[in-house]
This record gives structure tokens, C-alpha cells and sequence, in this order.
């Protein structure tokens, strides 16, 4: 039997795989406490790439870019956590979809105080 090598075909990643992998990466960073359900838009009311906490567009390029609303612990460096999240989702998705990255926005909601206490001012 004669073996013809064939072109690869196309995969296609949903909408809500990629959400899955963001979310899952960014909760695993130290100091991300949990994610923020993103305000609404007109433009963002009927996405099908809006899960709560993140908002995936894919561009016509194949490049994945993506907003993640988070609330981080108290005590944390909101600066470095911003940035060690940003650099894992971008090593999630180009690692595990194979998809390249453009841009990924990170917007800090909230703080969460351990026993609900509020800072001393």
C-alpha cells in the first residue's frame, strides 16, 4: 500500500477552550484570588467569546488577544503578579493551542482582604 502524505488540516480551537485554559493559568498564579465577572458593553452582550472574567478576540490572523479581570490577595505586588499572569496565560495558549499571542490586558477589580479586614489607614 502506497503511502501519499497529505496536507495537514485545520484545527479549530472554541471559544470557550481558550477561556478554559486563560482562566485555569491565571487562577494558578500566587496571589490571584479569583476572577471578576467583566462589566458589559452593547458590543460584548451577545460575544460568544465573553465568559465572566475574560474576553477572548481572535483575530483574522490566528493571534489570540484577551482581557482578564481579576482580584488579587492582599499583600501581593499588583505590578509583578499583573505581569507573571500576563507571561503564563501567553505560555498556556502559544504552548497548548499552538496560537500565537497578541496581547494580553490584565485589569485588577478588586482586593481581597483575608477576614474581611480593611486596611489600617
Amino acid at each position: 500500500m502506497a503511502t501519499t502524505e497529505r496536507p495537514p488540516g485545520k484545527t479549530t480551537i472554541a471559544p470557550g477552550v481558550l477561556a478554559t485554559i486563560i482562566k485555569l493559568t491565571a487562577l494558578q498564579v500566587e496571589g490571584v484570588s479569583r476572577l471578576v465577572q467583566t462589566p458589559s458593553s452593547v458590543n460584548t452582550l451577545f460575544s460568544r467569546t465573553r465568559e465572566d472574567g475574560v474576553q477572548i478576540t481572535v483575530e483574522e490572523d490566528g493571534r489570540v488577544y484577551a482581557d482578564l479581570h481579576l482580584a488579587l490577595t492582599d499583600k501581593v505586588n499588583i505590578r509583578e503578579t499583573s505581569k507573571q499572569v500576563q507571561g503564563e496565560v501567553s505560555e498556556a495558549i502559544s504552548k497548548m493551542v499552538g496560537m500565537e499571542v497578541g496581547t494580553i490586558n490584565v485589569h485588577i477589580e478588586d482586593i481581597d482582604y483575608q477576614n474581611n479586614q480593611l486596611p489600617e489607614a
